[in-house]
């Protein structure tokens, strides 16, 4: 077995009281209790640095390998979000109207949602997440280990920092996405992800009248 390259540091950590954990896993429960999936978004601007620290957030995600396979693309630009969204209701409406069986647009009654996408418009910013498929490393292709799997945790992160930052969200997956990858000019080696619009809630915003599972139906405790 050859020499392996790794130089470890210590590790930043000050392990704290049980009190002071409980007080901030409550905070953080707390807090995230009151994410919801927003679809009326206000135009009203958002400072670029809190969605530059959001991404900070969610680049300190793991990742297999530490590749960290993800790219966040940005857009603000009217004109952009314009061309993205009629290509994203193109592909949605097809979908809806001969793609999706009727069992799952059943499903999605619940939700509200339909083709038509004014958010990826009003929203002030759109993120479009990319997973790096491969690498490449002086123009030959790395091998990237566990990139969809990682991109999902990084997204996991964004999503929670965003909120915390007292912004709303909505998680859209157009099928197909390549639209997105040509819309923006990215690499053959990068596959869209997920497309995220993000503001504030427009006033009067209503969401879905859903519940959560309670904590014994996601949970397993094998004593």
């Amino acid at each position: 077995m050859g020499e392996l390259d790794y130089t470890p540091v210590p590790l930043e950590y000050e392990r704290p009281a049980v009190e002071q954990s409980f007080a901030a896993a409550r905070t953080f429960l707390e807090l995230m209790r009151r994410r919801r999936t927003v679809r009326h978004f206000s135009s009203d601007p958002v400072p670029l640095e809190l969605i530059r620290d959001a991404i900070e957030v969610a680049g300190t995600a793991p990742s297999g390998a530490h590749q960290q396979p993800w790219t966040f693309v940005v857009v603000s630009d009217p004109g952009l979000k314009g061309r993205l969204r009629a290509a994203a209701e193109k592909e949605e409406r097809a979908s809806y109207e001969g793609r999706m069986s009727p069992e799952w647009i059943a499903a999605l009654r619940r939700l509200g949602t339909d083709w038509p996408k004014p958010h990826i418009e009003d929203a002030p910013y759109v993120i479009v997440v990319f997973e790096q498929t491969y690498g490449v490393v002086d123009g030959e292709k790395v091998k990237h280990y566990y990139a969809r799997e990682s991109v999902g945790i990084a997204v996991g992160f964004l999503l929670a920092a965003l909120h915390a930052s007292g912004l709303a969200t909505l998680t859209h997956t157009p099928s197909p996405m390549g639209f997105l990858r040509d819309e923006l000019g990215r690499p053959a080696n990068e596959r869209a992800f997920v497309l995220i619009p993000v503001g504030y809630p427009v006033d009067g915003c209503l969401v879905p009248d859903l519940e959560r599972k309670p904590l014994d139906e996601i949970m397993v405790h094998l004593p």
